[in-house]
């Protein structure tokens, strides 16, 4: 049962799929008060209590005890103490000793949640807006609760089987034939690749849609030669439409009045990559339909998939914020410049980038109502999204493109992925990326991933052996740095060899996590969950902040410190510990339940199988076309009979099911051994498989 409660005068954010009738009154989970135009829900906090979700943030995976903001933002460098990141999912679970349940503000605006960072013993989420449908979801279980709000959301993005193969990405690949270089310092050594992520610098004048004829001189070509060694070309496309006469997308949107507009009917003018810039008005239906039709002159090109970026939208500045800048610098020429007036100096230009006061200065056309920026900020990157993913539905409605971007709220899960933003090359995002995944998958982000390795600072070669090692794992599975860093291909590093290993367990596990990845999806479940979802007696496994539950048979627990050769685990029940080196180089160590250190070197990684579940291993390959779905070694711990249902389907077209996509794989006891589907499986006393 989902309860949902009216506050002020709600507009339809396209989040929920299921029209849930509004409830009268107020809901009796929360103290309900006003301020002005914002609306405050409180409720008391015992010490046992725990809150999950937010998708997209910072902290850990019970986000207890900080102060977050939903307000989609360009943190390009952001910390423990950031409130906001690159998107805004206002779902949360209670796990409370006086019944666990689950809310959803759906809510376009700022919400700022201080959960239990005030007082410890409350949680208080405020509205700015004071407009919005409040869903609450009661459930005995927190697996129960999250697949009630995905099933109230709606069906999870899927992309094509290749997305989930080694993706290699850089801010600073200028043309064509440094392109090809990569792919041939990949395929010459033998290292997985299947996609290849061109930044702005492929587009002439970093003007949407376009490329640099000089140094991108036959894209035909070039996507024809890259398919043909198994890699598909990603490229980027921005919220910013550059202001030139003459270039057609800007003289289209002028011209039919598709950019966002001032309060007094002018064009609102922004900065970005291109400079002054204008601003598709993604929430009018005519104008994601006009701007997803513009997907198609590159789709005849031979792409398959792109990444949408800047669309919190970032600003670097307006017209008017700018002005102001230079009036205030004027104002001190001359001056004696103390403590106080050197710091206000120095954040004059630095606090022109992405100002609220900007936010504030443009208008949206949504259902038919003209509506401020600010009030439904949270939406415009995810109706981007929206309008890439119709675009490209009216191209050719039965095969998946790979589609994600940077900024989102909940909705924008149906039309596309997201990565983790622009992180930095530090051990605590390595972390991070860990703890993102199942808050993400809540709210139902499953395709997902962070930049490996970094993508500002410079990495360092075992921190990103050690990010890969974790990158196995997610579905997408990006390298991708910036311009100016440390180059960080893998063929760059002396460590190659053991991150190319590292890399073929990532093609030899596809069979199990497209599998587990396309169960999740189809039956509304999450496939990274926190050990609280499957140990909810065990107190202790519910209060790990490093370790996460994959699929329903597997738990990772990645290595992510420096300089380290292991670390400690705690396992909730008996487990099948595989020590990866390489698909084919693996020990596997049968651990009892408690407390363990785990030696780990540093081309080493670790996988945990339930004890009674088994999963498949295919030999891999170096692209995820070569990859044999069909043929596994599998690799358990039984003392019995055990089965496993495999998904697979043809990857590249939208006729997925789940019952027809489901196989069965039957392990049973033969004499001594055991056998899966005739074949006899080697078992020592043990009973392991591998």
């Amino acid at each position: 049962m989902i309860f949902r409660y009216d506050f002020g005068a709600p507009l339809d954010t396209g989040a929920v799929i299921r029209h849930i009738p509004a409830e009268k009154g107020v809901p009796g989970f929360f103290d309900v008060s006003r301020e002005g135009e914002k609306i405050r829900f409180s409720i008391a906090l015992s010490r046992d209590d725990m809150i999950f979700g937010l998708g997209q943030n910072v902290r850990g995976i019970n986000k207890r005890g900080h102060l977050y903001r939903s307000w989609n933002s360009d943190e390009f460098h952001h910390e423990e103490t950031t409130k906001s990141l690159y998107g805004s999912h206002n779902f949360l679970v209670f796990r409370r000793t006086e019944g666990n349940f689950g809310v959803f503000f759906d809510d376009p605006g700022a919400v700022e949640f201080d959960l239990g960072y005030t007082s410890a013993d409350r949680a208080v989420i405020t509205s700015e807006n004071g407009n919005l449908s409040l869903y609450i979801i009661p459930g005995d279980s927190l697996k129960e609760i999250v697949r009630s709000f995905r099933r109230l959301i709606g069906r999870s993005y899927i992309p094509p089987k290749w997305a989930f193969g080694y993706i290699q990405s850089r801010w600073g690949y200028a043309s064509e034939e440094e392109l090809r270089h990569i792919v041939h310092e990949h395929r010459s050594r033998h290292i997985p690749l299947d996609g290849l992520c061109v930044d702005i610098d492929y587009m002439e004048q970093y003007k949407d849609f376009t490329w640099n004829s000089s140094t991108f001189s036959d894209p035909v070509s070039l996507n024809r030669d890259m398919k043909e060694e198994h890699v598909r070309l990603i490229p980027i496309i921005d919220a910013g439409v550059k202001e030139e006469p003459g270039y057609e997308i800007y003289e289209e949107g002028l011209e039919r009045g598709y950019f966002c507009k001032k309060a007094d009917g002018s064009n609102f003018i922004g900065a970005v990559w291109p400079g002054r810039s204008l601003f598709p008005d993604f929430l009018r239906e005519d104008v994601r339909r006009w701007f997803g039709r513009k997907y198609h002159a590159l789709l005849d090109t031979g792409l398959e998939g792109f990444w949408n970026d800047m669309n919190e939208p970032a600003l670097f500045y307006s017209e008017e914020g700018l002005e102001e800048a230079y009036r205030q610098m004027d104002m001190t020429k001359g001056e004696n410049i103390g403590i106080d007036a050197f710091f206000g100096l120095r954040d004059i230009f630095g606090g022109i980038a992405n100002s609220p006061e900007d936010y504030r200065r443009f208008w949206h056309d949504f259902h038919g109502k003209k509506v401020r920026h600010d009030k439904v900020h949270n939406l415009y990157g995810c109706y981007m999204t929206r309008a890439a993913a119709e675009g490209m539905e009216e191209y050719d409605s039965d095969k998946r493109f790979l589609l994600f971007a940077r900024s989102s709220c909940i909705g924008a899960h149906r039309y596309g992925g997201i990565w983790q933003g622009d992180n930095t090359s530090w051990w605590s995002h390595l972390l991070m990326n860990l703890k993102m995944m199942p808050s993400l998958n809540m709210c139902g982000f499953l395709f997902t991933g962070a930049d490996i390795g970094g993508f500002s600072n410079n990495t360092t070669e075992d921190l990103l052996l050690r990010w890969l090692q974790l990158g196995v794992f997610t579905p997408l599975m990006r390298n991708h740095s910036a311009q100016g860093t440390r180059e960080q291909e893998i063929y760059r590093f002396g460590l190659q060899e053991d991150m190319k290993n590292i890399l073929t367990v990532r093609y030899g596990l596809l069979p199990y996590l497209y599998s587990e990845f396309m169960k999740a999806a189809l039956g509304d479940e999450c496939m990274f969950r926190p050990l609280a979802f499957d140990y909810p007696e065990d107190d202790l496994a519910c209060r790990i902040e490093d370790q996460v539950m994959l699929g329903d048979q597997c738990m990772i627990a990645p290595v992510y410190e420096q300089n380290a050769r292991g670390r400690y685990v705690y396992l909730p029940e008996d487990m099948l510990m595989v020590r990866f080196r390489s698909a084919e180089d693996y020990d596997l160590l049968p651990v009892k339940k408690g407390h363990h250190w785990v030696d780990l070197q540093l081309n080493e990684m670790p996988l945990f199988i339930r004890r009674g579940c088994f999963i498949p291993l295919s030999r891999g390959a170096e692209w995820v076309d070569a990859v044999d779905f069909s043929s596994f070694t599998l690799i358990g711990w039984l003392d019995d009979e055990a089965s496993y249902s495999l998904y697979d389907d043809d990857g590249c077209t939208k006729g997925w099911s789940l019952e027809a996509g489901i196989r069965r794989i039957e392990v049973s006891k033969n004499g001594d051994g055991f056998c899966a589907r005739g074949k006899e499986l080697a078992l020592d006393p043990g009973g392991l498989l591998g």
